[in-house]
C-alpha cells in the first residue's frame, strides 16, 4: 500500500504513515452507549443498550422487566438512572442540495 500523500510504500494494515505522519486510514468511530430514538418503547433504554452490546431488543426487554419483578425495585431503579444518565441519539438531519425541488407528501 502506498501513502496518498508522500508516495512512499507502507504496511497494508497501517492506519497512519510511518514517513510524512498522516492517516491514510479510516479510524472506525468509537461506539456510544445512548438512547435509541427509533426503537424506543419508554425512553430508548433498552433499544440503546442492546444496540450498544449488539444483543436482541426484545430478549433484553424481557430480561429487564423480569428484573423489575423479581428483583424487587431494583430494575425500575436501575431504568430511571439510565434514562437520566444516557445521552440521547443524535437527531440526523436531511440535507437538501440547493435548488433541488422537494415534494410535499
Amino acid at each position: 500500500m502506498y501513502c496518498n500523500y508522500c508516495g512512499k510504500v507502507i504496511q497494508e494494515d497501517a492506519n497512519v504513515c510511518a514517513y510524512c505522519g498522516r492517516v491514510v486510514a479510516g479510524v472506525p468511530p468509537r461506539m456510544r452507549l445512548m438512547r435509541s430514538r427509533a426503537d424506543r418503547k419508554i425512553a430508548g433504554v433498552c433499544a440503546g443498550v442492546a444496540q450498544y452490546f449488539g444483543l436482541d431488543i426484545t430478549l433484553l426487554r424481557v430480561v429487564w422487566l423480569l428484573v423489575t419483578i423479581l428483583g424487587f425495585p431494583f430494575g425500575l431503579i436501575a431504568y430511571v438512572i439510565c434514562w437520566i444518565v444516557m445521552p440521547e441519539e443524535p437527531v440526523m438531519a436531511v440535507v437538501v442540495p440547493s435548488g433541488a425541488q422537494v415534494r410535499q407528501v
